[in-house]
């Protein structure tokens, strides 16, 4: 017998949020511009500079903040780091798994 409870993949939603998903989405966006800023080694200051937002607001960025930042605004962030965005869409799969949405870096 397990004396421990798997997670979902999604800890948003283990711990009852609303909108999982989203959170989780976000919460990915956010992970990859903090890394795309450490692999650049940008101060940030440069950070800041180049997303066209104060330095406070990368502070937010950088311990994971998901509040005040949109989905919207992420996508912004990661064009201004000279990123592609691909968005697919596509049906639930019928396996009842419920990742509504995923996101990827490559």
């Amino acid at each position: 017998m397990k004396d421990y409870i798997e997670g979902s993949g999604n800890v948003f939603k283990d711990l009852g949020c609303s909108n999982p998903e989203e959170k989780q989405a976000k919460a990915e966006l956010i992970f990859i511009i903090n890394k795309i800023i450490k692999n650049r080694n940008l101060t940030q200051k440069n950070a800041a500079d180049i997303l066209g937002i104060d330095q406070p607001k990368i502070s937010a960025l950088k311990h994971g903040k998901l509040s005040g930042f949109s989905i919207e605004r992420l996508f912004f962030f990661l064009r201004a780091l000279d990123q592609c965005i691909d968005i697919t869409i596509q049906r639930e799969p019928k396996d009842g798994s419920n990742n509504m949405i995923h996101v990827a870096y490559a």
